[in-house]
């Protein structure tokens, strides 16, 4: 079946996507025919065992891996058989990302961290942006620490920078790689607070993976994989429903789920 992103509003989508790493005998598929899309202005959460494909996903969805089979899009634009370069201009004005690592550059201060992307691009902020950028530094309580480089930075403070930084040029889509597995509780709230948001209040799309289940409570729908594949796609769960399903899940085979 083909999915429309114009029917559906979809802000990236992939159809019987497959990825596979090795040959021969030592062959692993990390997916398995997948077909996914995620809607435009929703959080959604991306979860599932160690080596089930969640990662995977979402990096061919980004552009940032390459599949064996099916195809890709980032809203309307099909990025598989894209070249490099095109990938590259893609991500850097339409995708923005936040991993668990911050990936800040260290000798940047934080908000020649948040500023990356124009630099990239090669331009400066409009007025318009500059204003976004300042509000973003505001609400994410930044002021004070836009001269310090990650090193004199708390765990939460590089990541506030890191999401300043995904949010700066205000793209369709945000992609989240287990973006509180390095902070404590409060900083992970803090983060999950604000991700929620950018998807409810300025309309942008977010995809998380994450393997906690009080993480993916914040989202509005979770997808669940299994060995490669699609096993359960919910709307919003409680972090208690998400732990039962993941618990009662874990002996199932990927089809006995689906059906369940």
């Amino acid at each position: 079946m083909e999915i429309s992103t114009t029917e559906l509003g979809l802000a990236a989508r992939v159809q019987q996507l497959t990825k596979t790493y090795g040959t021969g005998s030592g062959a692993v598929r990390a997916l398995d025919g997948v077909t996914v899309g995620i809607r435009r202005g929703e959080f959604t959460a991306i979860m599932g065992p160690s080596g089930s494909g969640k990662s995977t996903l979402m990096h061919i969805m980004a552009g940032l891996d390459a599949p064996t089979a099916g195809r890709a899009w980032l809203a309307d634009t099909e990025i598989t058989g894209l070249s490099d370069l095109e990938l590259t201009i893609l991500r850097r004005r339409r995708v923005g990302f936040v991993f668990q690592s911050f990936n800040l550059v260290p000798t940047l201060d934080a908000i020649g961290n948040i500023l990356l992307p124009f630099d990239l691009d090669g331009r400066r902020p409009t007025a318009l942006e500059r204003a976004r950028i300042d509000g973003l530094v505001e609400t994410l309580g930044l002021a004070g620490r836009l001269r310090h480089r990650p090193h004199e930075l708390s765990g939460g403070q590089q990541q506030r920078v890191a999401i300043a930084r995904a949010l700066a040029t205000a793209p369709d889509l945000v992609f989240a790689d287990e973006p509180t597995g390095n902070l404590d509780s409060r900083s992970g709230r803090e983060v999950l607070a604000l991700l929620r948001t950018a998807s409810a209040e300025h309309g942008q799309s977010i995809a998380m993976v994450t393997h906690d289940p009080v993480a993916a409570a914040h989202a509005d729908r979770v997808i669940f994989l299994g060995d490669g594949r699609i096993v359960a796609d919910k709307p919003r769960q409680s972090a208690e429903q998400i732990s039962a399903y993941m618990l009662a899940a874990e002996p199932v085979a990927p089809a006995e789920a689906v059906a369940s």
